[in-house]
């Protein structure tokens, strides 16, 4: 089934919606993922990529808490790879927005390295970490649903950007079809008017009559000729 613009832009909000409850529990979610780590006997390396946060979750989670978090985190980062999906699918070939929602896919692929990701201003995520934490463990897992939700507000603001320019262009292209049609000549009228200095033909049904301009009247009924001096009654 075809997606259309409005779709998309009511599943994006959605997704920021549950990005800013995740928003809103960052600490949660980071103490989550240090419990699992703990438990995974993994507290050297960081996070690197949505795989290691999938294994935590399925093996290392002991309380409800951690597992509604990372839950939560997970299904996120499912449907914005979804919703990448459909934009893609509503593209064309040369669209301006394919190389962003390509590169959007790829940062949410499960394997992806995150480890250098890093959600720049007006983003504050990193703020609410330490310094080792940012650094070392915690920064790129933290960065990858806001920058991927800067990418797909690109995206759609180009695709609709586009349609908006086809539709104006279609509009001109229509009126200017309008504009070259030839205008209708009214039934029985001829414009191709031909006229000679002595003599005009007037053409009516199936008769055609000539007319003398010098005289006044129609060749066809001119009076016989008559000598001169008389005086004739009709």
């Amino acid at each position: 089934m075809a997606h259309t613009m409005n779709e998309a832009k009511q599943t994006l909000k959605t997704l920021e919606q549950r990005y800013r409850l995740l928003q809103q529990q960052q600490t949660t979610f980071i103490h989550a993922l240090e419990r699992t780590r703990v438990n995974a006997n993994d507290r050297v390396k960081g996070v690197r990529n949505l795989q290691q946060v999938r294994n935590y979750l399925d093996n290392y989670c002991n309380n409800s808490t951690d597992k509604r978090i990372l839950s939560h985190f997970l299904d996120t980062c499912t449907q914005l790879a979804n919703l990448c999906v459909m934009l893609a699918a509503m593209q064309s070939e040369t669209s301006s927005a394919r190389g962003i929602t390509e590169e959007t896919t790829n940062l949410l692929r499960a394997t992806n390295n995150l480890s250098a990701l890093r959600a720049k201003y007006p983003h504050d995520v990193l703020n609410h970490l330490s310094c080792d934490e940012a650094k070392n463990f915690y920064g790129g897992v933290v960065s990858l649903i806001p920058i991927v939700l800067d990418n797909i507000r690109e995206a759609v603001s180009r695709m609709e950007s586009s349609q908006q320019q086809s539709c104006i262009m279609g509009t001109r292209d229509a009126a200017g079809q309008i504009n070259r049609r030839p205008s209708a000549t009214k039934p029985g009228y001829s414009s191709d008017k031909q006229s000679t200095g002595v003599q005009t033909r007037v053409s009516q049904g199936d008769s055609s009559l000539q007319i003398n301009k010098t005289n006044g009247y129609i060749d066809s009924f001119k009076p016989a000729w008559r000598p001169p001096g008389r005086s004739y009654t009709t």
